[in-house]
Order: C-alpha cells, then sequence, then structure tokens
C-alpha cells in the first residue's frame, strides 16, 4: 500500500479518535465514507469497498474501545450485569449482521449506512434524549435487544452507541451508566461483527488475501487507524471537560450529513 495512503490513513485514525473522545461518539460513521475514498487506491476491488470500509471501521473499536471502557469502570459507570444481559444477543446478531452485509450489494449497504447516519446525525443535531418510560426487559428481552443492536452495528459498521445509549436511557437506566455501559457493548459487538466479515470475507473471489486482508479486513488501513485513535481519544476525553461540546456536536452533525450525501452518491452510482 503506498506511504501516502498509510499517512492519510494515520491522519484519519488521529482525527476520529479525537472525535470520538471529544464528542462520545464512535468513529465508524466518519471512517465508512472516508475509508472509501482512500481503499480505493489500496488494491481493493471496486465491488468490494464498502465493504470492506464497514468490515475495517468496525475492527477498529476492538482497539479504541479498551481505553473507554477503562476510563469509564473507573468511575463505576458499567453496568456489567447488563453488558451480561446484552452481550450474548450482541454476538449473535453481529455475527447475522455481517453475514447480510456480505450478500448485498454495494447499492444495498451502501443505503442502509446513509439511513442510519442521517438518522443519527439529525438526532445529534436537535439533541434529541428519549424519555424514560419504563424498566430494562428480563432475559429474553435483553436479547432480543442485543440482537437488534448487533445486526445494525455490523451492518453499518459503528459500535452501537446510538441504538444502545436510547435504549437504555428509555429503560430508565442514567445517562452516564447507558454511556460506560454502551462503551463496554462496543467490544463483544467489534469482535463479533469483525469475526463475521472475516468469514463471509474468506476466500472470496477477487479479494486480495492475507497479509494484505483477513476476509473482508483490511489489516494495514486497520493498524493505522487503530494506532493514531489509540493516541488522540484521551486527549479529545481531555478537551470535552473543559469546553461546551454542544455546539461542536451540531457542527459534526452537518458534517455527518455530507458524508451520508457522498455514501448516497455511490449508492446510486453503483445502481
Amino acid at each position: 500500500m503506498p506511504w501516502d495512503i498509510v499517512a492519510a490513513l494515520l491522519c484519519l485514525g488521529a482525527c476520529t479518535g479525537f472525535l470520538a473522545g471529544l464528542l462520545g461518539i464512535g468513529g465508524g460513521m466518519v471512517l465508512t465514507p472516508f475509508m472509501t475514498m482512500l481503499l480505493v487506491h489500496a488494491s481493493v476491488p471496486e465491488s468490494a469497498i464498502v465493504h470492506t470500509a464497514i468490515a475495517t471501521s468496525l475492527a477498529t473499536i476492538l482497539f479504541t474501545s479498551l481505553s473507554s471502557v477503562r476510563a469509564h469502570h473507573k468511575r463505576g459507570a458499567v453496568l456489567w450485569n447488563v453488558v451480561a444481559a446484552v452481550a450474548p444477543g450482541i454476538l449473535v446478531g453481529a455475527l447475522i449482521g455481517a453475514r447480510i452485509s456480505s450478500l448485498l450489494p454495494t447499492f444495498w449497504i451502501s443505503l442502509v449506512f446513509v439511513c442510519f447516519v442521517g438518522f443519527s446525525a439529525l438526532k445529534m443535531f436537535v439533541n434529541a434524549t428519549p424519555q424514560p418510560q419504563r424498566t430494562l426487559p428480563g432475559a429474553l428481552g435483553m436479547f432480543g435487544a442485543g440482537s437488534g443492536i448487533g445486526i445494525v452495528s455490523a451492518l453499518v459498521g459503528a459500535g452501537g452507541g446510538f441504538i444502545s445509549v436510547p435504549f437504555m436511557v428509555w429503560c430508565n437506566v442514567k445517562m452516564h451508566n447507558a454511556v460506560g455501559t454502551s462503551a463496554a457493548l462496543g467490544f463483544p459487538i467489534a469482535a463479533a461483527g469483525t469475526l463475521g466479515y472475516i468469514i463471509s470475507g474468506w476466500n472470496e473471489p477477487g479479494l486480495p488475501q492475507f497479509p494484505l486482508m483477513l476476509g473482508y479486513i483490511h489489516l494495514p488501513a486497520l493498524f493505522s487507524v487503530a494506532m493514531a485513535s489509540i493516541f488522540t481519544a484521551p486527549i479529545g476525553a481531555k478537551v470535552a471537560h473543559s469546553i461546551d461540546t454542544k455546539p461542536l456536536k451540531r457542527i459534526f452533525a452537518c458534517m455527518l450529513l455530507v458524508l451520508a450525501g457522498y455514501m448516497l452518491t455511490r449508492a446510486i452510482e453503483s445502481f
């Protein structure tokens, strides 16, 4: 892979890591569109670029979620009993989501991404928060919720926070506990989704094989982004405690809408 592309991926990882720490969001929604631009120059077939971008973005959460969970755990914000109840459904859902993604052509997987990112951006722009109405469901309900979170997260390459946090707040979980617990759920989402994309892309015709790629996971892109984001996420988190992030979230929401528009263009071009 050309060194200028590696440098661009390092910059991308640094920026997304900082944004994740600053605004408390995962980087998948930013990583995926920019990766589709960069992977064109990284020996990835055109028909697999969006799938590879989503899979690789999801895999970066394996690295970035650990530091986030550690910080939330120190503050006692992670509800590990909720993690244990939701995680089995997430594991199943993420594997299913990765399989569904591999079966969808570029048009449909891009369209799913556009809808999810567009909805998330609009929600962030208006700063909408759900009103608590009930308590967490029983074991079957938690498994079902986890499955839904896992499927959507694997389809769009995100950590699931835009679904799991509102779900927990709606069930009367305090916001700081919802955010901390959602951070802990990011790792099983990423682990199962990454495994699913490795299996789905294994020996896929036209895809480069190891050491460049492992299934749909582009290894140089993964490690470039992950290395940079691990260092910049704590900086973003530190800055977040000293400024009002609400105006920044609205600016970021506007950027997400632009990126969603770009992905919509790719979807139309591939139709």
